[in-house]
This record gives C-alpha cells, sequence and structure tokens, in this order.
C-alpha cells in the first residue's frame, strides 16, 4: 500500500494541471472573445457619442495572439506607468517578412530567420483624436537599443520597410476616438 499515496497523488496533480491548462485557454478565448467585441464596437461606429471603452492587458493580449501575422508568437502587453506601455513577443523577422509579400535575399534570411525574444517599450500620448507613439527603448534576444541607435534603426530600417508606420509624428486615430488613456491596469478608449 505505500504506493497507492504517490500514485494517487500524481494523478490528482495531474488532472489539477489540466484543469488549470484548460481554465487558462478558456480565459483567453473569453479575452480574445470580449476584446474583438470592444474593437468591432468601436470600428462598426455603434458606440454613443462620450462613450468609454476599457480593454484589459489580458484581453489586449489575447487580441493580439489572434490577430497577429504569422511569425509573431506569444504576445504580451502591458503598462508599468501612465501612457507607457511594453509589448514583447516572439518574433521570426524572416517569416514576418515573407508573410508580408517580401522575400529576404539570402545573407537577410540567415540574419533574419528565427525567432527572438522582442520587447518595445513606447510613449503614447493622444488628445483630439489624434495620437503620437515615440519608442524608447527595444530589445531583441537580450541586446538593448535605444537612444541614437535606435533613430538610426527606425529611420533607415523600420520606416523604409513599413512606410506606413508613424512613429514619432501625430497620427489620426480614427473611427471617432478622441484618445486613449494608458495606464498600468488597462486601456480606457474615449470617443468624441
Amino acid at each position: 500500500m505505500p504506493y497507492v499515496q504517490p500514485t494517487v497523488s500524481r494523478q490528482w496533480w495531474a488532472i489539477s494541471i489540466l484543469f488549470v491548462a484548460a481554465s487558462l485557454a478558456g480565459a483567453s478565448y473569453n479575452d480574445y472573445a470580449s476584446a474583438k467585441q470592444k474593437v468591432d464596437a468601436i470600428e462598426g461606429g455603434s458606440l454613443r457619442p462620450g462613450a468609454r471603452v476599457v480593454l484589459t492587458f489580458p484581453e489586449l493580449s489575447a487580441w493580439a495572439a489572434k490577430e497577429a501575422p504569422a511569425g509573431v508568437r506569444n504576445p504580451q502587453l502591458r503598462a508599468t506607468a501612465r501612457d507607457l506601455a511594453t509589448g514583447a513577443a516572439l518574433i521570426d523577422f524572416g517569416r514576418l517578412e515573407r508573410s508580408a509579400g517580401r522575400q529576404p535575399g539570402w545573407l537577410m534570411s540567415k540574419l533574419l530567420d528565427g525567432e527572438r525574444p522582442v520587447s518595445v517599450t513606447a510613449r503614447i500620448r493622444s488628445s483630439s483624436g489624434r495620437a503620437t507613439v515615440d519608442i524608447e527603448r527595444v530589445e531583441i534576444s537580450g541586446i538593448v537599443i535605444d537612444g541614437r541607435t535606435l533613430d538610426f534603426l527606425i529611420q533607415n530600417f523600420l520606416i523604409p520597410m513599413y512606410p506606413d508606420a508613424v512613429i514619432g509624428k501625430p497620427f489620426e486615430l480614427g473611427h471617432r476616438i478622441d484618445r486613449l488613456d494608458v495606464s498600468p491596469s488597462a486601456v480606457a478608449v474615449l470617443l468624441k
């Protein structure tokens, strides 16, 4: 009988892990469904003027995970201070390029292929239907890029590769959005 106790304990442990995993998967799906419903309501114009829509970071992370392009895995979003947000993910830059219809050459493929942990911290300011995003720090595979080096990479690599990206300049928020209030607990979208 001394083997019965450990065997039963291991079975209960395995069952409890399955329940935790199932509940996390369900929470992630519920977070995605909630975020999608809120985003659809904003984009659909069905909300009344002055409405305030709150998106939690679990909702935003679940939405990003579902909507991310090929080459981006496990995105996580958070804010550590007001108007300061950090996004992290595992990114395969080569696969990301190919999913956008661009085929990197042989040398670039060698440099870009393979997943790397990436973290981007940005300051987000918005008012009167416009927002400005200033990237303050990027970390790729543990290497921090900031300051003048970051500015150089944004101007000479990011903008040429993604000409629609607007960094450091105001842009229209659209969908009647007046401003975004980014806080450590959530992002509130305020409509005009």
